[in-house]
């Protein structure tokens, strides 16, 4: 069942969790440096395990229920990256430490989107095998 809809959504969400963190920067410091998620350890932990998380829910497609609650760790991993980056941004005053926020700030909210269309394509197969049973 690899063909579905759902592994696409999940394979996206992982290049965008991995991939694109490598691309795009998350802010400017005022001297003129830019940060990367690999620059910054708990961001990059969180982007990585964002990643590997979608690439497991894409192998349990066999057990829908596990794949489904994978992608909702997935998604609250993603907000807590997202709390992270807003907590960042709002706790410096002024332009103390950061002069320019990148659009890598905004990863997270691509990656629970893709996530949550993953999720309801999860549930739509599953709905559809309850279906086929209950006529049986």
């Amino acid at each position: 069942m690899l063909q579905r809809i759902q592994t696409v959504y999940l394979l996206l969400a992982a290049g965008v969790s991995a991939g694109l963190t490598f691309v795009f920067h998350i802010w400017i410091t005022e001297q003129d440096v830019v940060v990367y998620a690999k620059d910054e350890l708990l961001y990059f932990a969180l982007f990585l395990g964002s990643a590997i998380l979608s690439i497991v829910a894409i192998f349990m497609y066999k057990n829908r229920k596990s794949q489904f609650v994978m992608g909702r760790l997935n998604i609250i991993l993603n907000f807590i990256l997202l709390g992270f980056f807003v907590y960042q941004s709002l706790n410096i005053s002024g332009e103390t430490a950061v002069s320019e926020k990148g659009i890598g700030m905004l990863l997270p909210i691509v990656s629970i989107v893709l996530l949550a269309l993953a999720n309801k394509a999860i549930k739509k197969d599953e709905d559809l095998v309850k279906s086929v049973d209950r006529l049986r």
